[in-house]
C-alpha cells in the first residue's frame, strides 16, 4: 500500500492539526460514512505514533503519515491518495487499485 498526499493536503494537516516534524498521523477505517470503494465506512485520522506493523507510510516535512496492519481490511488492494477539497475545507480521500 502506498500513501500519497498532495501539497495542499499536507498543508491542511500541518495547519489544522499543528503537525510538526517528528509527529505521526494515522489513517484508519471507521464505521459510518462512505468512500469511493466502501459503503458504511469512512477514513478516520488520529495523531499517534505507529506500532511496528505498518501497511504503508510516507514521510513529508518530517511528519509520518501511515496506516497500521490492523486496518488491512479497509486498505487491502488499494493505495490511498489524500487531496484537499477547497469547497469543504477538508481532506478528500481517493482509493486507487494496486492489483
Amino acid at each position: 500500500m502506498e500513501i500519497l498526499l498532495t501539497d495542499r493536503a499536507v498543508k491542511w494537516f500541518e495547519d489544522e492539526l499543528a503537525l510538526e516534524s517528528g509527529d505521526s498521523l494515522r489513517f484508519f477505517g471507521k464505521t459510518y460514512g462512505k468512500t469511493e470503494v466502501h459503503e458504511g465506512f469512512s477514513v478516520g485520522i488520529s495523531v499517534e505514533h505507529p506500532d511496528a506493523d505498518l501497511l504503508g507510510k510516507t514521510v513529508l516535512n518530517g511528519v509520518t503519515y501511515y496506516a497500521g496492519a490492523e486496518d488491512d481490511w479497509f486498505f487491502s488492494r488499494y493505495d490511498l491518495v489524500v487531496d484537499y477539497d477547497e469547497k469543504k475545507d477538508e481532506p478528500i480521500y481517493h482509493f486507487n487499485s494496486n492489483e
